[in-house]
Order: C-alpha cells, then sequence, then structure tokens
C-alpha cells in the first residue's frame, strides 16, 4: 500500500512539474501553418517563400530571444494563437530593445534581417 501511495504522490509532483512549466510559454495547438507549428513564431530561409518551404527558426516562449547570422529577406510569421495582443517583433538591439516591426497574430511580414538582432513574442 505504501508503494501505491508513493507512486501517486510522485506523478501529482511529476504532472505538476509538467503544469508549472508550461505557463510561462507559448503552446503548440494542432494548427500549424506551413510548417510553422500552432503557438510558434518562425523564420524561414532567406529569400524564400514561406508556402515553398520549411522554418529555419521555431520560437515558442514569450519574451526577447537574440539572432545570429540571419541576413537579407525573410518570411517571418506570427503563429501564436490567443487575443489580437499575441503579436511578434523585430528589433534592432540585442535583448528586445529598440523593436522596429510588429507582425500582428497570424500574420506575416517579408522583412530584411541584416539589421534585426533579436524577435519578441508577447504574451497576449
Amino acid at each position: 500500500m505504501r508503494r501505491i501511495t508513493r507512486g501517486a504522490a510522485a506523478l501529482a509532483i511529476a504532472a505538476a512539474a509538467v503544469t508549472a512549466v508550461g505557463a510561462g510559454s507559448a503552446q503548440a495547438s494542432d494548427n500549424p501553418a506551413y510548417g510553422c507549428p500552432g503557438g510558434a513564431v518562425c523564420i524561414y530561409p532567406e529569400a524564400t517563400a514561406y508556402w515553398k518551404s520549411q522554418p529555419t527558426d521555431i520560437f515558442y516562449s514569450y519574451g526577447a530571444h537574440n539572432l545570429s547570422h540571419e541576413f537579407g529577406n525573410h518570411f517571418v510569421l506570427n503563429n501564436q494563437y490567443g487575443s489580437a495582443n499575441a503579436t511578434a517583433q523585430l528589433c534592432k538591439g540585442y535583448n528586445g530593445t529598440n523593436c522596429v516591426a510588429t507582425i500582428a497574430l497570424n500574420a506575416y511580414v517579408y522583412y530584411d534581417l541584416t539589421p534585426i538582432n533579436s524577435i519578441v513574442l508577447n504574451r497576449p
């Protein structure tokens, strides 16, 4: 009986930990678009149509993400979900500073990422 109780307690703790990890980040849904999972923001290869390729970078968690080695024009797709406030921003500075473009929910931009050093996923 003691073994069952310990097993149930361990399962409850593991379930709580998974829930806590997912609470602060965007989560995938069953609505992928052009290879970009639901709940994510995706960058596609340089000078390639998003409907003809797979993303090279996929971001799920809210907040700033620094970029490296991104040059030229890229499609960036915001496939997050939730309210209209689930936007993404392209920023010239690292860590989400000096943002110059905002991508609305379920929208994309074709943008020269050469001067862009970070992307920010905004919580809805």
